[in-house]
């Protein structure tokens, strides 16, 4: 059985329950701590989140692939990607 996904919702609802806020604050927070950490990205900073982890920008070399239905071989353009690595808080929660 696949774990359970937490949906915006559902972690709307818990993060105003642990706060003692109302679920509309919550969004609000919610949608601004994404609008920051996104912001910030863009522009190629990171982002910390004690107690959690870090996001980062990553660069992707170009490279060659190739299409899983013609077998043609294709040019993949360089790219970024957004890159987390897990506090180490966090890595003991999850590993006790």
């Amino acid at each position: 059985m696949a774990p359970h996904t937490l949906t915006k919702d559902e972690l709307v609802s818990a993060m105003a329950d642990m706060a003692g806020i109302t679920q509309s604050d919550a969004r609000d927070a919610l949608d601004a701590l994404v609008s920051v950490v996104t912001s910030t990205l863009s522009v190629g900073d990171a982002v910390s989140l004690p107690d959690l982890g870090k996001l980062s920008v990553s660069d992707r070399a170009a490279r060659q692939g190739v299409n899983p239905t013609t077998g043609e071989r294709i040019q993949i353009a360089a790219s970024k990607a957004a890159k987390f690595s897990v506090s180490a808080k966090l890595k003991r929660v999850l590993n006790p």
